[in-house]
This record gives C-alpha cells, sequence and structure tokens, in this order.
C-alpha cells in the first residue's frame, strides 16, 4: 500500500521570507507565519525536497511544539530521507500513550506505523484497524453532520478504509510471516476483503486481491471473475482519467493475468502502462516474462501462438528484457531479484539461440502486438475474453 500523503491544505504561494542576520537592524517585516511555513513544508515534500521540508517543519514546532501537522510532515520528511527511528519515534508522538499525542490522533500515523512495524506483523494489524476505525468515525461524523457527503470526500475516506483493509489482507497472506498458517487465516481474509467490496464493491485493489485469495484457495475461475471485474470497470479509461488506478495496482494485475495466463489482457494492461511511463523497469520486466511465457506455450502447442512462431516471441522477449535491463542499469533500481530473474530469462533465450534485435529495428517490434486487440481473445464487441 502506498504511503498516504498529508492532507491539503489552503493552496498558496506563500513563501518563506529569508532569516534576518542577528546583527542586522530592526525590522517592520513580520516573521513568517504558521500557517505560512506549513504550506511551504508541504510544497517541498510535493517536490520531494525533503531535507528542506524538514527545517520549515521544525521551525513550525519550534513555535507550537504539538502542532500535529508539522509532525506529521517532519516524520514524512524524516522517512524519505532515511531516519528511519527519527521518523517512527515521530509518528509515535501523535498517537496515545504519548502525552503529546492530541486528543484526535491522525490515522496517517497509524498508516505510517504499520508501514514501519513489519517485523512485528501482529502490531502492525494494530496500527491499521485503529486508522480504519478513525475513518470510519470521520465517514459517519460527516455524515450525520451534513447529511450528505461530497462524492470526494466520501470517496477519499472509503478509499482510505479500503487501501488499510487490504494492506491487512496482504499481511496476513505473507509467507514469510507465521500468520498465513493460522487457523484462522482464511476466514479473516475473506471477511476483510468483505469489508472492503462492501465500502467499495467496485475497487479495482480490492477484487485483485480477492482473486489472489481465490488461486490461494486453488478456484482459478472465480478469480477470473474478480480480474474481469476489476478490469472492466476502467480498461476503456482515458490515460490521463483520474479514475486510473494506480501504476503498481495496473502491474499488480499484470501478475495475476500471467499467473492465470491470460496473456493478451496482461499485454493490453503493460501496453498502457508503457505509454504512460516508458521508464517503468517493471513493465519492461513483465512484458519481457509474458513474451517468455508465451513462447513456451506456442512451443508446446505446435510451435505457434496467435499467429506468432515461439521463436518470434522469444525474440520479444528478448527485446523487453533487454530494455529493462538498461533501465534497471541506469536508474540504479534497488529491486535486484528482479533483475537478478531478468538475467536469467535472457540466459535460457541465450541458450535457444535467441538474439536481440539490432537497435535500429527496436522500435518497429511492437508492430507486431499492435492489432492485440484484434486477436482471437476478442468477442463480438471487440471486448477481450478472460478465458
Amino acid at each position: 500500500m502506498g504511503r498516504l500523503r498529508t492532507k491539503k491544505k489552503v493552496a498558496t504561494k506563500a513563501t518563506d521570507p529569508p532569516l534576518q542576520p542577528h546583527n542586522a537592524s530592526p525590522s517592520k517585516t513580520e516573521p513568517p507565519s504558521v500557517q505560512s511555513l506549513l504550506e511551504k513544508a508541504e510544497s517541498l515534500i510535493e517536490q520531494c525536497d525533503y531535507e528542506l521540508a524538514s527545517r520549515f517543519a521544525r521551525r513550525v514546532l519550534e513555535q507550537e511544539p504539538t502542532n500535529v501537522a508539522a509532525k506529521e510532515m517532519l516524520g514524512v520528511s524524516l522517512l524519505e530521507t532515511g531516519d528511519i527511528m527519527s521518523a517512527k519515534e515521530t509518528f509515535l508522538s501523535l498517537i496515545p500513550p504519548s502525552p503529546s499525542a492530541p486528543a484526535a490522533a491522525p490515522p496517517s500515523a497509524y498508516l505510517y506505523l504499520a508501514q514501519l512495524t513489519d517485523d512485528e506483523p501482529r502490531l502492525a494489524l494494530q496500527y491499521y484497524q485503529s486508522a480504519i476505525d478513525i475513518f470510519t468515525s470521520q465517514l459517519k461524523g460527516k455524515e450525520r453532520a451534513t447529511g450528505d457527503l461530497s462524492p470526494e470526500d466520501d470517496a477519499e475516506l472509503r478509499s482510505n478504509v479500503v487501501r488499510a483493509l487490504i494492506a491487512m489482507v496482504e499481511i496476513w497472506m505473507d509467507p514469510s510471516y507465521d500468520l498465513c498458517f493460522d487457523p484462522a487465516a482464511e476466514k479473516t481474509c475473506e471477511d476483510l476483503l468483505s469489508l472492503a467490496l462492501q465500502m467499495d464493491s467496485g475497487n479495482a485493489e480490492a477484487l485483485q486481491a480477492l482473486a489472489s485469495v481465490r488461486m490461494s484457495q486453488q478456484r482459478p475461475d472465480e478469480a477470473k471473475e474478480c480480474l474481469e471485474k476489476s478490469w472492466t470497470a476502467w480498461k476503456d479509461l482515458d490515460a490521463d482519467d483520474p479514475r486510473l488506478p494506480p501504476l503498481q495496482t495496473r502491474l499488480a494485475l499484470v501478475k495475476l493475468f500471467l499467473e492465470l495466463s491470460l496473456f493478451t489482457p496482461a499485454l493490453l494492461v503493460l501496453r498502457g502502462v508503457i505509454d504512460t511511463d516508458d521508464q517503468e523497469v517493471e513493465a519492461w520486466y513483465l512484458e519481457g516474462w509474458c513474451f517468455f511465457l508465451m513462447s513456451e506455450h506456442a512451443q508446446e502447442n505446435g510451435g505457434q501462438l496467435d499467429e506468432m512462431t515461439w521463436q518470434e516471441l522469444a525474440k520479444d522477449a528478448r527485446d523487453c528484457l533487454e530494455a529493462c535491463r538498461v533501465l534497471h542499469t541506469n536508474q540504479e533500481h534497488p529491486d535486484h531479484p528482479l533483475l537478478d530473474h531478468a538475467n536469467e530469462l535472457i540466459s535460457k533465450l541465450d541458450e535457444l539461440g535467441i538474439k536481440a534485435s539490432p537497435a535500429d529495428d527496436e522500435a518497429g517490434d511492437e508492430g507486431e502486438w499492435g492489432d492485440v486487440e484484434g486477436s482471437e481473445d476478442e468477442d463480438e464487441d471487440g471486448d477481450v475474453e478472460m478465458k
């Protein structure tokens, strides 16, 4: 689950006046207000200038030691600059039993602490549940106070609840924790996902999480139904449509498609991701893996798949994996297991005599899959069937 950003304040262009030297003559210029300092800190966080943002947050705390927004932004800045322990201490100061905790603890503090407590899964679950309780209370409270929430507020609160519920499911399913062997794990995951879908019946992440559970239960047909419902809700949206799921959610969908050998929808989702960001390392890796699996499938079924030979598919796999490898190196990408698997697949392609296309030819390779929507997996309405 991605980290939540601090809630937007009033959008202004307030800047922080420079500090006066100690020996400067008195000036009538008033010192910056707490609000302007907060706005500047938030702006710097959005610009990923976390070091400077932390300095502005600390200036607020010098004036107001218990300012909640400043503590949140300081915690985020510390986290992003790698000072994990200080970030954790800052977030802990915002929740009970800390004597400096506000009367109403911010749910974001619990969410950050949950992510920072990966060595204590049960404590992380408690933090997530506390955040959910606050979000749910806010949802009910605003409905009572206003009679009706704005669509934006309602959607934001529901989305926050769903994400926290899914994070809890992921903890329960993580094989690195003993929780996945707990007899109550399966029912707990079912209950959590049921709550998530009650909160937002069409939520793509919740449906994908349910599909993952169904796959672990050896119920692939039901998993496909969940994925189809998830994908159908947004597959025809424009690339800049705000309703489009986050990029990582779409990549997670691709992985599930590949597990179920649903290659055509996987390629369609990947096309959209790469069209949006052609520097996304994981997208090139997954596309290469998809073509590799298709090539294997073709070899096992007469040498062809969707009118392409296994060698053509393998060559496409090689080109995508080479692109992944170059981007991984250039970006100093932190996911080393991904690179290891990409290199392993390239070695297998080498053994098969499959070489990368010359640089001049790579741009034209996408044309072979330019009509992927017109493949034999489409139905009469042009929709891809989930076989």
